[in-house]
């Protein structure tokens, strides 16, 4: 079976193509690829498969074989190889995922995408769906867990997400990121985004569910825009540059919140081929 490997900001992926062939989606199989020592390696594996009333379709199961609602970072891996394998012919498309149908739109050079802007749609803030255990939205509001006394945002790019701007030392995050992650809090878990604001720029330190830290988080990215825009630290309405470990994406979140986009780069780093067993 073949394979492509991708990475959006380092936050990298094994995709499976199911357009011209059926696929399985197994994951305990998806472990094992994902696996940095006895598989090839990745933060998720991404399968490609037919459109749903839409162009094409996405499924992505994290490293730990979960299978995630969305990926900002693979949707734009994603997007560049349907357009260079001239899976379709044009350079603003739709791409169905568990989160709803997103639109992309690919940039060229010499021909081949190097760069996505997709569009993610709107923030969900009510707590119940995004979801946590609490009745409306839970914007700069303290949290308590362990001895630590932080404040927090909860907000659902199609997955959800744990954003604070609260300042803490690399050893404590290392200490509350896992914890964070499987809170009650949050019956299905969720991303962590620790932030800060730099010269209007938004720094992000990323723990994804299902993956432990990676280098970038695309949906991590737009949710972490999203509260500083709403806790006013940045604008609405203009792109605001997020510096993620692995390099840096441009995201503009409207004020109405009727949508979020999200831009940067992805880079096909080989292709090769699997045993079926």
């Amino acid at each position: 079976m073949k394979f492509w490997k991708y990475h959006g900001l380092g936050n990298d992926f094994v995709l499976i193509d199911g357009i011209g062939s059926e696929v399985d989606i197994d994951n305990e199989r998806c472990k094992l690829i994902c696996d940095r020592n006895y598989g090839i390696g990745a933060d998720g594996v991404i399968f490609l498969l037919p459109g749903d009333r839409t162009d094409v379709s996405m499924r992505i199961i994290n490293a730990d074989g979960t299978e995630a609602e969305m990926c900002g970072n693979g949707i734009r891996c994603l997007a560049k190889h349907v357009f260079d394998s001239k899976i379709v012919n044009k350079k603003e498309f739709t791409i169905n995922t568990l989160a709803g149908v997103k639109t992309t739109k690919v940039f060229l050079d010499a021909g081949e995408a190097v760069t996505v802007m997709v569009d993610m749609g709107a923030p969900i803030l009510d707590g119940r769906s995004v979801p946590i255990d609490y009745d409306g939205e839970f914007i700069d509001q303290p949290f308590a867990v362990e001895e630590f006394k932080i404040k927090g945002n909860a907000i659902s790019m199609g997955n959800p997400h744990f954003v604070t701007f609260s300042d803490l030392s690399d050893n404590e995050m290392g200490r509350l990121a896992p914890v964070l992650e499987r809170h009650p809090f949050f019956p299905r878990r969720t991303n962590v985004e620790f932030c800060r604001v730099k010269d209007g720029n938004v720094h992000i330190k990323v723990y994804e569910r299902g993956a432990g830290w990676t280098l970038a988080c695309g949906t991590g990215a737009c949710a972490s825009v999203t509260a500083a825009a709403l806790n006013g630290m940045v604008p609405f309405n203009e792109p605001i540059d997020v510096r993620l470990p692995g390099g840096w994406l441009k995201i503009t979140v409207d004020k109405d919140l009727k949508y979020v986009h999200m831009e940067g780069p992805a880079t096909l780093v080989y292709e090769g081929s699997i045993e079926k067993e």
